[in-house]
């Protein structure tokens, strides 16, 4: 019997996401054994600093990405949402799975909606495409550091540290507790990150016995509308610390994509929509994040970019780099 390895964070969501892949696979080729591997990433170091003070891509992946080099395991699971857009040369993408709810959540201990909470209320979160999206509709607002695992950072809202506590759907429904949202924020108020909601099987590029397998599992449509999100954050060459949102749906044969660019203070944003194949996904994203960024885009970014320049990293235990991005 064939054993395949697994690679998986350690956290709560990701071994919830890795065990779903691993029972899909076992129900499809039941004559081989999924067996799953732990691998400790960088981003699961520090939970204690602030997302926009620390630099760097891919936190959450870079260890699970040399064990599959390294052959140590033959796939990798990951959240989408963490997986930097350019894949390390030797590695595809191989299958992505249906995607649930991609829409963020907002949490409140009092049942109060969006339109509900008060001038200078204040946010459990350390994303800057929240924070930016939230700025827009209420500059007032203020945000707080919010990072840990899910039940963690509700844990911190139930203590009052916050007003608000904004996650995603996708990861809350996984690990069981959809009980906690309050409103499932429509789209009109906050994009999501490109990918989210999405699991994405990463595998050594050319290993056929492997890809044959995990294609399996492939959803078409979700692979077209998260290429073209992913897409658009190549090309205004964004990741964890930029504030930019994207969402896709596929549409008959046609593909339709937003995306916006939006600056923390919510005195600047660009929006925009277009539509093309869905059997094109990447020139689809590609010409919506060029028209972001002739639209002022470029501007508002590279005022961000500035801004995280000007804050000094904080390091991690035992040298080891504090990581921007959680899950959620």
């Amino acid at each position: 019997m064939k054993t395949y390895q697994v690679g998986t964070r350690g956290s709560g969501l990701a071994l919830k996401q890795a065990h779903e892949v691993i029972g899909k696979l076992a129900a499809a080729f039941p004559a081989s054994r999924f067996h799953p591997l732990i691998i400790r990433t960088s981003g699961d170091a520090r939970t204690d600093v602030p997302l926009a003070a620390v630099g760097g891509e891919g936190v959450f992946v870079k260890e699970l990405e040399r064990a599959l080099e390294r052959g140590e395991i033959d796939l990798a699971v990951h959240s989408l949402k963490d997986l930097p857009t350019r894949i390390p040369d030797g590695l595809e993408l191989a299958a992505i799975l249906p995607r649930v709810d991609t829409r963020d959540a907002l949490i409140t201990t009092n049942g109060a909606h969006l339109r509900d909470l008060r001038d200078g209320a204040t946010f459990g979160t350390g994303s800057l495409r929240r924070r930016a999206q939230l700025a827009l509709l209420n500059p007032t607002w203020n945000f707080a550091e919010a990072r840990g695992n899910l039940e963690t950072r509700l844990a911190k809202l139930d203590e009052g540290r916050f007003d608000a506590l904004i996650l995603a759907c996708a990861g809350l429904e996984r690990l069981g507790l959809a009980h906690r949202i309050t409103e499932r924020l429509p789209f009109s108020a906050m994009l999501p990150a490109p990918g989210q909601g999405a699991i994405a099987i990463e595998i050594r590029r050319g290993d056929a016995a492997v890809a044959d397998i995990v294609r399996v599992l492939d959803d078409p449509d979700t692979h077209a509308a998260v290429a073209a999100e992913r897409a658009l954050l190549r090309e205004v060459e964004g990741g964890c610390q930029v504030p930019v949102g994207a969402h896709a749906h596929v549409v008959g044969d046609q593909l339709i994509l937003e995306g916006v660019i939006a600056a923390l203070d919510g005195r600047a944003h660009v929006k925009s929509r277009m539509e093309g194949p869905r059997a094109k996904p990447e020139a689809l994203g590609v010409a919506l994040g060029l028209e972001l960024l002739a639209k002022g885009g470029r501007e508002i970014l590279d005022a961000v970019r500035a801004g995280i320049r000007a804050t000094p990293p904080l390091p991690g235990p035992q040298g080891v780099p504090a990581a921007p991005g959680d899950e959620g």
